[in-house]
């Protein structure tokens, strides 16, 4: 006969049950304290870059009002006119310290701007108003409300213009497209990341058609297809030790391999894609050798099983099972790549690049290289464009993370 008398689990009835159940509030205090601090600190990081970049994505502008017959007198020396224009719009600029300090008001290439504006509206007024970007000082000084320590280096007479300037309503702020578009200078009114994101565009181009191919590949062979001996082993411990290494040993493998011994382009996207490649291939085998190994072997019996050969079983059915793995093994790889910076200062990217490139053998630089550059200038105006350039290289790299995940959640098969 059965005893139904069971003593039922109760904290009364084991003793240390209060404990256990302290000792796991205790630990999901723990855990959601560690979390609410890296979601903070996170806030703080990319809510400080922001703060600091915003500024960046956006220019000051005046309004000037240029005669016709001062066009008609300079039209064709953009350097003169805009000298004459701003003289007009300050008629109390008188002497020539006052004209120096005047001509100071305007931004670096905004003789460019002002031939633009004007040939734009092709209007025959007799006034013209044009709308040109101001001194990088202004800027700062503008966006900052006038705070007191921005306007240290002015004068007292470009104080009184500035004053004159806002209370007639001669300033705005407008989007500034030439920080997306312009090419790398020593002029923070004219610098801008274009050069450097079409440079990092086009390594990311080559690094990728390597490293997807060259690394797909080598997964498949070892994975499917080596034989299971010494060597083999000596080459899964090598990669595995590979993704380990510093970056910077690869840029030293890039500079002493592809410029000295074989004579490639120096700074050029080529090489840099190359040494890049380099670096994300380990990453890129180790996750697709994971893909792998993900998929059930019962897939494989089944192709043999029905008359396929291995090959045919590996390229048919295993590696589209697999491919989604891979795929994400590569983005991720390829976000890595996207933030080093060290091995392409091995390379000579680090050099001073105003135009964007047209090819891949073009002397560049990266988003990286850029930022690294723009936070060694002792401009303040710089300061603000090294903030901007991290923004854009971190919605990159957002773009990029995203990318892999939605293609995981399509692409994945459930077992």
């Amino acid at each position: 006969m059965t005893d139904t008398n069971k003593t039922s689990l109760t904290r009364e009835s084991l003793p240390g049950l209060n404990r256990r159940y302290r000792a796991e509030r205790r630990f999901h205090l723990v855990g959601k304290m560690a979390v609410a601090f890296s979601l903070a600190f996170l806030t703080f990081l990319i809510g400080s870059i922001v703060y600091q970049g915003i500024g960046a994505f956006f220019q000051t502008e005046v309004r000037l009002e240029v005669p016709q017959e001062m066009i008609a007198e300079h039209g064709d020396d953009g350097f003169t006119l805009l000298r004459q224009s701003m003289l007009h719009n300050l008629p109390d600029a008188k002497g020539r310290s006052a004209r120096r300090e005047a001509y100071k008001m305007a931004g670096e290439g905004s003789d460019i701007e002002l031939l633009s504006a004007i040939a734009d509206q092709q209007t025959q007024a007799a006034v013209v108003t044009v709308w040109i970007p101001v001194s990088d000082d202004i800027d700062m000084a503008y966006k900052s409300d006038f705070a007191p320590d921005m306007l240290g280096s002015f004068s007292d007479r470009q104080k009184g213009w500035l004053d004159t300037w806002v209370a007639d309503d001669r300033l705005r702020m407008s989007f500034n497209t030439g920080f997306l578009v312009n090419g790398d200078s020593r002029d923070p009114e004219r610098a801008g990341i274009g050069g450097a994101l079409m440079g990092s565009i086009f390594t990311l181009v080559v690094c990728l058609v390597l490293s997807f191919v060259i690394g797909i590949l080598a997964a498949i062979y070892l994975e499917e297809f080596a034989p299971k001996n010494k060597l083999t082993a000596f080459l899964e411990v090598n990669i595995n030790n590979l993704a380990t290494v510093p970056s910077i040993i690869f840029g030293l493998l890039g500079l002493a391999v592809f410029l000295n011994t074989f004579g490639l382009p120096r700074s050029s996207a080529l090489v840099g894609g190359m040494v890049l490649s380099l670096m994300t291939l380990p990453t890129i085998i180790i996750a697709s050798r994971v893909a792998l190994q993900s998929v059930p072997p019962s897939i494989r019996e089944a192709a043999l099983g029905l008359g396929a050969t291995h090959i045919q079983a590996v390229f048919h059915h295993v590696l589209p099972l697999a491919l989604p793995g891979m795929l994400t093994g590569t983005i991720l790889g390829m976000a890595r790549a996207l933030g080093e910076t060290a091995p392409l200062l091995m390379i000579g990217m680090v050099a001073f690049i105003a135009d964007p490139p047209s090819s891949f053998m073009d002397p560049t630089s990266a988003l990286p290289v850029q930022v690294y550059l723009w936070a060694d200038s002792p401009e303040r105006a710089f300061a603000e464009k090294t903030s901007g350039a991290i923004i854009v290289l971190l919605l990159f790299l957002f773009v990029m993370n995203l990318t892999a995940i939605i293609l995981r959640k399509k692409l994945e098969k459930k077992w």
